[in-house]
């Protein structure tokens, strides 16, 4: 005889108790019924260091609000900021919001007045603090969809401008130099979104965003398709970045540092036309003159390794070089005649600053060819370390909207997410063993920490794990944060 299940005498396993090995005479038994924990119990660094930045309240002003206020729960600033922290915390899909969103935590670092959501307007909502999956990909999408439910659009021309701001702010406003890092970076695309486009470069559907930091600091994050030269577009970048540095730093030398993609005629002739001059220091595509230009020292550095036995041998020369059409003018070109068991190893770089050095500079000696190219030109690699934070720690690279204009928002809120988290790291760690630490470290060293959380109508107490091994660390954050002043309106 068959016995029929119905789903009332089903058993419900998703509620079961889950067994582990039994540990001596005690069975050792887990389930989902802690109720209000967190795993991220560094969430409200984020929020402090937001507050000293104003990077929601800034970024919230680029947004146009058109939802009726009486039905509405989540502010604008209180869904960019669910956002960008679920970002920084490491949660980069919408879908993973399905889940947070009950985190009382960080409904109290997005600055829900009731982190338990017992205040929501729908009665099938109470309990849920923060905003659903769906919510904040209408946020997202509001630019491509016109319908009754997307009436959030942005601004790209401010969020940009909102991105610049936010960065030059980080600079120190007494800085003598202040090197302007350039670099593309592929992101791979799926499926068929708008701009996809084949590299051969990257052998695969991609795009190709252009991207500007200052040291840790990122300015720009220009979303681009992958038809074009990795130069394409820089020249109006650099004429908002360059301004207003100028505008935060107004003593300071501007020197724009670029691979070989960005040793092009228009890039040099800017900021050689600028007043003051904007320096440069790019890499330069070789070809069979600068070869020809560079064969003694390449010879002489054969012969030295000959010589020595060692496992490489570079040589250094300058000269100055002007291509037959395309340059407007001879430039000073500083050649690398490396030589090592794998074969010769040449390389350009193309550069306005002076040989002999700044007046006024002590160091008069450090724009000579050797030290231009080791100290100067070579140190830009350390961008592509910022960049795989972005795309490792933060998945900058998850562009997975159909269109054009959402995947360029996520980029940008990606981001925002690398400043704050940068900004965590150098105003609450420096000095620390995690000051020089990755973004992805810092969040698992200090943000993920296990913690309960007790709401009543007089505070919300958060009990930190009593193992958590960084208690003196994350106290030390603590009292440099909050001794960072508030973000002025």
């Amino acid at each position: 005889m068959k016995t029929q299940l119905t789903a009332s005498s089903m058993t419900d396993c998703s509620r079961q108790p889950m067994l582990f090995q039994d540990l001596g005479s005690r069975q050792v038994v887990a389930d989902f019924s802690g109720g209000t924990l967190s795993s991220d119990g560094g969430a409200l660094f984020l929020r402090q260091v937001d507050n000293n930045l104003g990077l929601t309240m800034e970024l919230a002003r680029c947004f146009e609000d058109r939802r009726d206020a009486r039905f509405v729960d989540h502010t604008l600033e209180q869904m960019l900021s669910q956002r960008i922290y679920s970002l920084s915390l490491g949660c980069e899909d919408l879908n993973d919001q399905e889940r947070l969103r009950l985190d009382p935590l960080l409904a109290a670092a997005c600055g829900k007045d009731d982190p338990l959501g017992l205040d929501r307007l729908n009665p099938a909502d109470r309990g849920i603090a923060l905003a659903a999956p769906c919510t904040l990909n209408r946020l997202e999408l509001s630019n491509n969809k016109q319908s009754r439910c997307h009436k959030l659009p942005h601004d790209p021309q401010k969020v940009e401008a909102c991105l610049l701001k936010l960065g030059v702010r980080c600079l120190p406003k007494h800085a003598e130099e202040v090197v302007v890092d350039l670099d593309a970076m592929g992101h791979l695309v799926h499926g068929m979104p708008e701009g996809r486009h084949f590299n051969a470069y990257y052998g695969d559907y991609c795009y190709l965003p252009l991207y500007a930091f200052v040291g840790d600091i990122p300015l720009w994050a220009q979303l681009r398709t992958s038809d074009k030269s990795a130069a394409e577009g820089v020249v109006p970048a650099l004429e908002k970045i360059v301004a207003a540095i100028r505008q935060r730093c107004r003593r300071a030398r501007i020197v724009v540092r670029g691979d070989s993609g960005f040793g092009r005629e228009e890039i040099m002739a800017w900021c050689e036309g600028q007043q003051p001059v904007v320096y440069y220091c790019l890499g330069l595509a070789k070809n069979s003159v600068l070869i020809e230009r560079l064969a003694p020292a390449l010879a002489d550095a054969r012969a030295r390794r000959c010589l020595s036995g060692a496992a490489q041998v570079r040589v250094f020369r300058e000269f100055e070089y002007r291509t037959q059409t395309s340059w407007s003018c001879w430039r000073r070109v500083i050649g690398k005649a490396e030589v090592m068991a794998a074969g010769d190893n040449p390389r350009f770089v193309v550069t306005n600053l002076p040989a002999e050095g700044f007046k006024g500079q002590e160091d008069r000696e450090r724009f000579i060819p050797q030290r231009l190219y080791e100290e100067l030109y070579c140190a830009r690699g350390d961008m592509e370390n910022q960049l795989k934070q972005q795309v490792l720690d933060l998945q900058a690279d998850r562009l997975s909207t159909h269109y054009l204009a959402s995947n360029q928002l996520r980029l940008w809120l990606a981001t925002l997410g690398y400043l704050l988290l940068e900004r965590l790291r150098t105003l609450g760690l420096a000095g620390t063993d995690l000051a020089r630490a990755t973004v992805g470290s810092v969040r698992l060293k200090l943000l993920k920490v296990a913690a309960q959380v007790r709401v009543s109508v007089r505070r919300v107490y958060v009990q930190l794990s009593s193992a958590y091994p960084l208690q003196e660390l994350f106290r030390l954050c603590h009292r440099r944060l909050m001794s960072l002043a508030p973000a002025s309106g």
